[in-house]
């Protein structure tokens, strides 16, 4: 029986409704069946504070069911305090102990999945406004924003919950075999060493048997690892196949794209326009890139524009075609800043974008707090 902590589900929680899982006390033991209700936020403490958790099976089912809808305040107040949050449990999660990798996974997963579910939008604008390089653990991030992409990918096809939840979880875990080397190349401005080499060859072979020791058994997961870095032509490693999986692919594309947003040593960050055009260039027939460049559009959420207005706004949500996103505008057409921010349709020939503009032209400070509410107001 594959378990996570209640905690990492607590925002799927709302207090006095049913519940759409049973909750266990640590040695497994039924608390509370399905249905039932956690009353207030004191037992909610409570359960929390001993340990309970939730099976993996039964989340996977409620997260066929729409969350409640989020207002601006939830997601204002909470959502970034929840993403830090979920990023300092994928770090743990990738640095767990054998006997622990799995559940803290889980558990990683769950509430990642719940945030996104919350708002899609926030999260590839996580993915987006990437911090520069020196901030934080690069392995881990990357991990955090392959996966993110995968499922958005994954979900623009109209892949299955559990599908969704596999290409998630395949992502975060495919470079687990070099995630201290990665950190350490995306500051390194040398050549490869030979043993650098080595283990950029030979870690999909090392991640796998790392989640074969956790005690990860479904084979899609473990092949789409093992796979991520082979090509149609047989020139990919470790072992050189041409004949690979869906899964496999859709986290190759999604390495190759979300690192291109990320910055370097020896290179700038990229835009989103410019990893779609590379990745439309690598595999201008596959309909798994297509997806994800179309899952983030030209403009993805996040992205601080100028109009043809000459008003500048940030990107919160794609419009019917990718380079026509809905934005919202945070100054008046001579750059003052606006009190309150209005929705434009760049559709609209006379509010087209026309640049796309790096974080730091932004007229006001765009905290994460006040680029959830603008995208949760859009």
């Amino acid at each position: 029986m594959r378990v996570c902590s209640l905690s990492s589900v607590k925002n799927r929680i709302v207090l006095g409704q049913p519940l759409a899982f049973s909750v266990r006390d640590a040695d497994r033991t039924l608390l509370l069946a399905r249905g039932q209700v956690i009353a207030d936020e004191a037992q909610l403490r409570a359960l929390m504070g001993r340990g309970a958790l939730v099976e993996v099976h039964e989340l996977t089912e409620a997260m066929r069911q729409p969350q409640p809808t989020r207002s601006p305040a939830y997601l204002r107040d909470r959502l970034p305090e929840e993403w830090d949050r979920g990023m300092q449990d994928v770090r743990n999660a990738l640095s767990a102990t054998p006997d622990r990798m799995a559940e803290a996974l889980d558990g990683a997963t769950t509430l990642l999945l719940s945030l996104i579910d919350s708002s899609p939008e926030v999260a590839l604008a996580q993915v987006v406004r990437q911090p520069g390089t020196g901030t934080g653990h690069y392995g881990v991030t990357h991990s955090l924003h392959a996966a993110t992409a995968c499922q958005a990918a994954a979900r623009y096809l109209g892949w299955g919950p559990e599908d969704q939840r596999r290409a998630f979880q395949a992502a975060l875990t495919m470079n687990l075999g070099m995630l201290d080397l990665q950190a350490r190349l995306s500051s390194q401005v040398s050549p490869l060493t030979s043993m650098q080499r080595d283990a950029i060859h030979e870690h999909p072979i090392r991640s796998v048997e790392m989640l074969s020791a956790a005690g990860i058994d479904d084979h899609d997961w473990l092949e789409a690892v093992l796979q991520h870095h082979e090509t149609p032509d047989g020139r990919g490693y470790p072992h050189g196949i041409g004949d690979i999986g869906e899964l496999a692919e859709m986290l190759r594309y999604a390495d190759v794209y979300t690192a291109r947003l990320s910055s370097r040593a020896n290179r700038p960050a990229m835009s989103a326009a410019q990893a779609g055009r590379e990745l439309h260039q690598m595999a201008a027939q596959s309909p798994l890139a297509a997806a994800l460049i179309k899952a983030f559009g030209i403009f993805p959420p996040g992205s601080l524009v100028r109009l043809a207005s000459g008003e500048v706004g940030l990107v919160v949500r794609n419009g019917e075609k990718a380079h026509r996103p809905m934005v919202s505008v945070l100054t008046n057409a001579n750059g003052e800043p606006r009190h309150t921010p209005v929705l434009r349709d760049s559709s609209r020939d006379d509010h087209a974008v026309v640049a796309l503009l790096p974080a730091h032209a932004a007229p006001i400070r765009l905290s994460d707090e006040r680029i959830a509410t603008l995208i949760a107001g859009a």
